[in-house]
C-alpha cells in the first residue's frame, strides 16, 4: 500500500495555489498580498515534499506596493510554461474595499527559469482580478478574469462573470475584443479561473461561494474556447460547505496538473479553524487531492483508507469533501519531511532566508543590513508599525497553532518615538508588539503594545536595563546591553517574555488572544498570523536595532542548529 500524504502540504497563508508541471518537476505559485517579495513559489518531485525557491516579484521593476491596503497586492498569481518560458499572470491590487470599487491591474512577466531572471512587466488589463494564461495547442494564447461591475448590488452583485480575450506575444499585448464566456453558477461570487483542454473539451474551473466558509470550486466545460459552458452535473467539484466538523474547511480556489503517466492532481485552498471558533489564525493553505475522471468529468479520488474514515466520521457518502490525504503519484522512499519544522535563522552576512518577508518593499540594504555589523541583522528605524509605505519589519508565517519563536535584540533607543523589538501580527490594524523604548525618566523601557480593531493599548513600561548580561556589548554604553525577547503560543493564546541573561526569563501580561490575527476578526481579510521583528523610528528614520538570531521552534519540536552556526545554543548570541 503506498504511504498517504497529509493535507494540507503547505500549512500557514499559501492560498490561491497555482499548480503546473515541467518535465517531472512540479511548481506552485501563492498570493503574497501586501508581503513582499510578491508570489510564493515551491517545487516538488512527489507532490509530498515541497522546496521553496525565490519569489520572482523582487524588485520594484515588477512590483511596486507602497501605500497599498492590508490584503491587497498579489492575488491570485498563474504560472503556466509554454515552448521554454515560464509565464507568471499577477494582480497588484491597490483598493479593494473602498466604496464600490477595485483597482486591480494585472501584468505578465516571463523567464526562461523558474528562478529568473524574470523580464519587465507587461500591463495587461485591470478589468477585474485572479488573471489566468492558457496556452491552447493550436499556438493561441488566452487571457480570462473574473469581471468587476462596480455598479451591481444584487446577487451575484459585482461578479458578472469571466472574461476571455487573446494575447499577442509579438504586440505584447491583448488583442480583439473580450467577451464573457461564463456568469457562474448559483453559488454565485465567480472568480479564480483556470482553462484546460483534455479529449477536445475545454475546461474552466472556477472559485465561487466567496472565500470563507461558503467557499468552493466549480467545472464546466465546452467544445469551444468561447463556450457555452455547461456546468458539472454534480457541482462543485469540491467544497466544505455545510460540514462544520472537517478539519479542513474554506475549501475552494483550485487548479490542477497532470503526471507524465497521465493522472491529474488538484491543489486547493482550504482553511483550518482554532478549536473551537470559526478563527483560521494560520490563514488559507494550500492542500492536494487527486481527480478521477468518469464521462469526461472530473471527480474528487479519495484513498480507500481515509474514505472510510472520513464517512464514519462524516456520515453517508461525500462526493466533494476535501481529502485529508492522498496518494503521490509516485512511491515515497520514505515519509514525507515536515513542512513546518524548528528553525534557527542567524545573520552571517550571506542573504535573507527565503522565508522572511518585508512589508509593501523590498529588504533594501540601507533598511535591512547584513553587513553593517558581523553577525548581526541591522534594522534601521522605519514608519510606525501601521504605516501603508515604509515600515521596517522582518517576519516568516506562523506554521503552527503552538510554537514559540525567540530572538536577541540590542538597542540603544534615545526618544519614546524609537521603538523595536518582537512582533505578532495579522495587519495593521490587528498586531501585537513587545517593543524596547524609551522614557525620560526610566531610560531604557520595555512594554506590550497592541493594535485589535483599530485601537491601540500599551502596558505600562517595564525597566528593561541590566548591569551586565554578558553581551560583549561596549562597557560604557548600558542601554546598548542585549535583552531577549520571546512568545510562547499555545493554539489560542500567547505570552510575550524576556530575559536580560538569556538565562531567566520573565513571562508578561497581558494573555494575548491568538483569534485577533486572522481573517474572520474584525473585517474580511486574506492573509494570516505572521511572527517576526521590527524596528520604527516616527522622529529621524534612523535608529538602528541589531539581531544576532531569530528562532522558531514547533510545539514539541526540537531547536536545530542550522548549517554553518556552530555557535547557535538557545540563550547564546553567535
Amino acid at each position: 500500500m503506498m504511504a498517504l500524504v497529509s493535507n494540507p502540504v503547505l500549512p500557514g497563508f499559501h492560498p490561491d495555489p497555482s499548480i503546473i508541471r515541467v518535465g517531472d518537476t512540479y511548481y506552485l505559485a501563492n498570493s503574497t498580498f501586501e508581503w513582499y517579495p510578491g508570489v510564493e513559489l515551491h517545487r516538488s518531485k512527489d507532490l509530498a515534499n515541497w522546496e521553496p525557491l525565490p519569489s520572482p516579484l523582487s524588485e520594484k521593476r515588477l512590483l511596486d506596493m507602497a501605500g497599498n491596503p492590508a490584503s491587497c497586492g498579489i492575488w491570485a498569481p498563474c504560472l503556466s510554461y509554454d515552448k521554454g518560458l515560464f509565464w507568471l499572470i499577477y494582480t497588484n491590487v491597490r483598493s479593494w474595499n473602498a466604496g464600490p470599487w477595485k483597482d486591480a491591474p494585472n501584468f505578465l512577466t516571463t523567464a526562461p527559469s523558474i528562478e529568473g531572471p524574470w523580464s519587465d512587466p507587461v500591463f495587461l488589463n485591470a478589468s477585474g482580478f485572479d488573471p489566468s494564461f492558457f496556452h491552447d495547442d493550436d499556438g493561441r494564447k488566452w487571457l480570462v478574469n473574473m469581471e468587476w461591475d462596480y455598479r451591481k448590488k444584487d446577487p451575484p452583485g459585482p461578479f458578472t462573470g469571466i472574461l476571455l480575450q487573446e494575447y499577442s506575444p509579438a504586440e505584447k499585448r491583448l488583442t480583439g475584443d473580450a467577451w464573457k464566456i461564463f456568469t457562474g453558477t448559483e453559488l454565485k461570487r465567480t472568480e479564480g479561473p483556470h482553462l484546460y483542454k483534455r479529449n477536445g473539451w475545454y475546461y474552466l474551473l472556477v472559485a465561487e461561494g466567496g472565500t470563507q466558509y461558503g467557499h468552493a470550486a466549480s467545472v464546466a466545460r465546452s467544445r469551444s474556447i468561447e463556450g457555452p459552458y455547461e456546468v458539472h452535473p454534480a457541482n462543485p467539484l469540491l467544497t466544505s460547505y455545510n460540514w462544520p466538523g472537517h478539519p479542513l474547511q474554506k475549501a475552494g480556489h483550485a487548479s490542477w496538473c497532470e503526471t507524465p503517466d497521465g493522472r491529474t492532481y488538484l491543489a486547493f485552498l482550504c482553511g483550518r479553524p482554532l478549536s473551537g471558533t470559526r478563527n483560521c489564525v494560520l490563514g488559507r493553505e494550500t492542500g492536494i487531492a487527486e481527480l478521477d475522471w468518469r464521462d469526461g468529468w472530473p471527480y474528487l479520488k479519495y484513498a480507500p483508507e481515509t474514505r472510510q474514515k472520513d464517512e464514519e466520521l462524516w456520515g453517508a457518502s461525500i462526493p466533494n469533501y476535501p481529502p485529508l490525504a492522498f496518494e503521490p503519484p509516485v512511491p515515497l522512499a520514505s515519509p514525507p519531511e515536515p513542512y513546518s519544522k524548528a528553525k534557527r535563522y542567524v545573520f552571517d552576512g550571506g542573504s535573507l532566508d527565503l522565508d522572511f518577508k518585508t512589508l509593501r518593499n523590498p529588504a533594501y540594504p540601507a533598511m535591512y543590513s547584513l553587513t553593517a555589523r558581523a553577525g548581526f541583522l541591522r534594522l534601521r528605524g522605519g514608519q510606525s508599525p501601521v504605516s501603508l509605505f515604509q515600515q521596517t519589519l522582518l517576519a516568516r508565517r506562523q506554521t503552527d497553532f503552538s510554537f514559540s519563536a525567540e530572538t536577541y535584540m540590542e538597542f540603544a533607543p534615545k526618544s519614546f518615538q524609537e521603538l523595536a523589538g518582537l512582533c505578532w501580527r495579522y495587519d495593521e490594524n490587528n498586531q501585537y508588539l513587545l517593543a524596547v523604548s524609551h522614557d525620560e525618566r526610566k531610560g531604557r523601557v520595555l512594554s506590550v503594545q497592541t493594535m485589535i480593531g483599530e485601537e491601540y493599548s500599551k502596558t505600562e513600561d517595564t525597566d528593561a536595563n541590566s548591569t551586565d548580561n554578558g553581551s560583549g556589548g561596549d562597557s560604557h554604553c548600558l542601554h546598548c546591553r542585549g535583552i531577549w525577547l520571546g512568545l510562547t503560543v499555545r493554539e489560542h493564546t500567547g505570552r510575550f517574555r524576556y530575559s536580560l541573561d538569556g538565562k531567566t526569563w520573565v513571562v508578561l501580561r497581558p494573555v494575548l488572544d491568538a483569534a485577533v490575527l486572522s481573517d474572520e476578526y474584525f473585517c474580511e481579510g486574506f492573509t494570516g498570523a505572521f511572527i517576526g521583528i521590527f524596528c520604527a523610528d516616527t522622529a529621524r528614520y534612523a535608529a538602528c536595532a541589531d539581531f544576532a538570531y531569530f528562532a522558531y521552534t514547533p510545539e514539541n519540536g526540537e531547536l536545530a542548529e542550522s548549517e554553518g552556526t556552530p555557535n547557535a545554543k538557545k540563550g547564546a548570541i553567535p
